[in-house]
């Protein structure tokens, strides 16, 4: 059996093809369809997205300032119908679980709430490699309260250099746990693709006294998840990547279930998050009375434009299950591992790490030399794929709408393009 016989076997089998008729792909300059695997920096548009949105616009249209209480989904109360979709997405309960804002405004709100340092407990922990936004966040956050550079703390890599195994994490505690206010993680590193042991990690810091919060832009709607359990304080996430809501859509957080009812923790306040039965008693109020779940961090009222996409999207993980979903995306890097392996490319090395209970629906690339020219090559072949300069090519199969013929075509373009290099 060919290579391309066992692409085509597997997806005469894939009980989750169908979704794949659910996406809008791009063109490319033949106009065919391109081979996309950037689902890890922006979702494909799901086709129902345009529908959503122009009932949003109708009913604005229509209804005007009454759309807030009238019509089948009423502005005032847009948010609440995302919680539960969400907390099955996320393994959390309906109340611990908002969307809201964008990633690194939700992380900063997190951050007011639990990151409280004080003259000796005031470092933060994070992972190598971790994605720019959440440093330039977290050093802001040090710088604001006073903390010196030398308060952001990074463990130790493997002997690959990219990758941390949980032994890294224990080292560092054990030498500065006393001093370690927070950790702060993406659950899966958006440039190695490494998928952390967020219940062991989150075990030791608890076990020292710190916090912990997570950065989900490379997990939510990637892999399954289990935050309740987890213990993780916070987890923040947005929804333009694997969940597919489009450019700068509408982001999620949570908070776990114990700190609901703490009014003890700071917080910045806005009426959106106020008690929603005194909500409109506008001014009538002027204390400020937290809503005793995830919806007391919000500040403002939801943007419906900007929601909708991901009510249209949410649509398919719940018909295909996040469990399913998780199956074909091992499938799919396995199969694009072993195409690359077959291969045995010049010069190019898998990052990302090969065990599947490590890694989600990505694998990095690394290369001898500059990547700008692979990808040059790849685009004018109509595949999509994400650079991280200078090295490293990032290729997400998608398993909602990437096949296993996708990631055959793509393992024979890098043969046409690297092989020939």
């Amino acid at each position: 059996m060919t290579v391309l016989d066992r692409a085509r076997e597997l997806d005469a089998v894939d009980p989750l093809a169908r979704f794949r008729e659910q996406f809008h792909f791009p063109d490319d300059a033949e106009g065919k369809p391109c081979l996309y695997f950037c689902g890890n920096s922006l979702g494909l548009q799901p086709k129902n997205v345009q529908d959503i949105v122009d009932e949003e616009l109708t009913a604005w249209r229509q209804r005007a300032v009454d759309a807030h209480f009238e019509g089948e989904r009423p502005w005032y109360s847009y948010h609440e119908r995302f919680a539960a979709p969400l907390a099955r997405l996320v393994g959390a309960h309906p109340d611990e679980v908002v969307a809201m804002n964008s990633l690194t405004v939700n992380l900063h709100l997190m951050m007011v709430s639990f990151y409280r340092p004080d003259a000796t407990r005031n470092r933060i922990l994070v992972e190598p490699f971790a994605f720019p936004s959440d440093n330039f966040a977290v050093r802001s956050q040090l710088r604001f309260h006073g903390v010196r550079d030398d308060g952001l703390l990074v463990p130790a890599t493997a002997d690959d250099g990219v990758t941390v195994d949980l032994q890294a994490f224990k080292d560092l505690f054990e030498a500065q746990g006393d001093r370690i206010a927070l950790v702060l993680l993406g659950g899966v590193n958006y440039f190695t693709g490494q998928l952390y042991d967020l219940k062991a990690i989150t075990e030791i810091a608890h076990a020292h006294g710190a916090r912990v919060g997570v950065d989900l832009a490379h997990a939510a709607g990637n892999v399954p998840l289990d935050l309740h359990e987890s213990g993780v304080d916070f987890a923040v996430w947005c929804s333009y990547k694997y969940l597919n809501a489009g450019p700068g859509a509408i982001a999620g957080c949570f908070v776990h279930r114990r700190h609901l009812k703490d009014r003890s923790l700071s917080r910045f306040a806005g009426w959106w998050g106020h008690d929603p039965a005194r909500r409109f008693r506008m001014h009538l109020e002027s204390r400020f009375q937290p809503t005793e779940s995830a919806d007391g961090w919000q500040l403002s009222n939801p943007p419906i434009l900007a929601m909708a996409p991901l009510w249209a999207s949410l649509r398919w993980f719940e018909e295909a299950g996040i469990e399913a979903l998780r199956a074909k995306s091992i499938q799919l890097t396995t199969f694009l591992i072993d195409c690359l392996d077959d291969l045995d490319l010049p010069g190019m090395t898998i990052l990302t790490p090969r065990d599947p209970r490590s890694r989600g629906s990505q694998l990095s690339l690394r290369f001898r030399e500059d990547v700008g020219p692979v990808q040059e090559a790849l685009q004018k072949a109509g595949v999509i794929v994400d650079v991280r300069k200078p090295d490293v090519i990032r290729v997400a199969p998608v398993p909602l709408y990437n096949s296993f013929h996708d990631v055959w075509r793509l393992t024979e373009r890098l043969r046409d393009i690297v092989g020939a290099s």
